[in-house]
């Protein structure tokens, strides 16, 4: 089975843009979406020559693993941006990308100008990672061609000076915030923010586990250890999609309506989480 479109992906996994011999090993990882990171990766003056690389090491990929990668671009009022935006873009219109990361997003007008250089077959994916990107937060997610709305919880910390503990229960408003725009916009469930901590796997399980009650369907990696236990954890259970098998047949044997099942009233909003776990599952590899 072909890779999951990058709406239904759960683990994004960042590489770095100037280690072109790992673009292929990141995506050999099976993450839903592989993001080639030209921002904090990257530094200041190897940033012109690994962007420059970019267009030869993505042509000698498989156009199937091209859908799932996407480029993080550097943000907007920095030295980069604008060449990034052109030549990135150039790399879009032309099928060598899926799509764009923009950081520290803040404003519509940036997302704009980036859809226009990208041209429309590319998704875009504002990073919220300020006051200011939050208060903007439902313009950039009905922004032209924006895909999901991601969370850098690390930047938003330092940009608010917040001094989270490891639980992060200080951004629990902010994570919601992401959601209800996410949902007013009609987008798939939201990308989380990173465990920094690679080595930590009780940490990265709690961290998911958050994410996924809070209504996250995805989340952003920085190793590949990372990636199966992101995507595992944020995807239906075996007991969830046997229930919502139960569930789908004691409706299409009733013919519809309201039907008991294990003495619960099942009606529509019951049937609809129902279906879409099953989709879930149905449309991962």
């Amino acid at each position: 089975m072909s890779a999951p479109p990058l709406s239904l992906a759960r683990a994004f996994l960042f590489v770095p843009a100037d280690r072109p011999e790992r673009h292929a090993r990141a995506l050999a990882t099976g993450a839903g979406g592989v993001i080639v990171d030209l921002e904090d990766a990257v530094a200041p003056e190897r940033k012109v020559q690994a962007r420059e690389q970019l267009a030869a090491s993505f042509a000698a990929l498989p156009t199937e693993d091209r859908r799932r990668l996407l480029v993080r671009i550097n943000a907007a009022g920095t030295p980069w941006h604008d060449d990034d935006c052109a030549q990135i873009g150039a790399l879009a219109a032309q099928g060598l990308i899926a799509g764009i990361v923009l950081p520290k997003a803040e404003r519509a007008a940036d997302l704009s100008r980036l859809a226009e250089a990208a041209g429309p077959s590319a998704a875009l994916v504002p990073l919220i990672e300020s006051a200011a990107g939050l208060a903007a937060v439902d313009e950039l997610a009905a922004g032209p061609q924006v895909l999901r709305l991601a969370f850098g919880n690390l930047d938003f910390q330092a940009d608010l000076g917040l001094a989270c503990d490891a639980d992060e229960a200080e951004l629990v408003p902010v994570r919601l915030a992401l959601l209800l725009a996410s949902r007013r916009a009609g987008l798939p469930a939201p990308i989380d923010g990173v465990t920094p901590d690679w080595r930590d796997a009780a940490r990265l399980a709690a961290d998911t586990a958050r994410a996924r009650r809070g209504g996250f369907g995805a989340k952003l990696c920085i190793y590949p250890d990372q990636v199966a236990p992101v995507h595992a954890a944020l995807g239906p259970t075996a007991q969830e999609l046997a229930w919502a098998r139960r569930v789908v047949e004691a409706i299409r044997a009733a013919g519809g309506g309201v039907v008991s099942l294990d003495g619960r009233m099942v009606d529509a909003p019951v049937v609809r989480l129902a279906e879409r776990l099953l989709a879930l599952e149905e449309q991962q590899p």
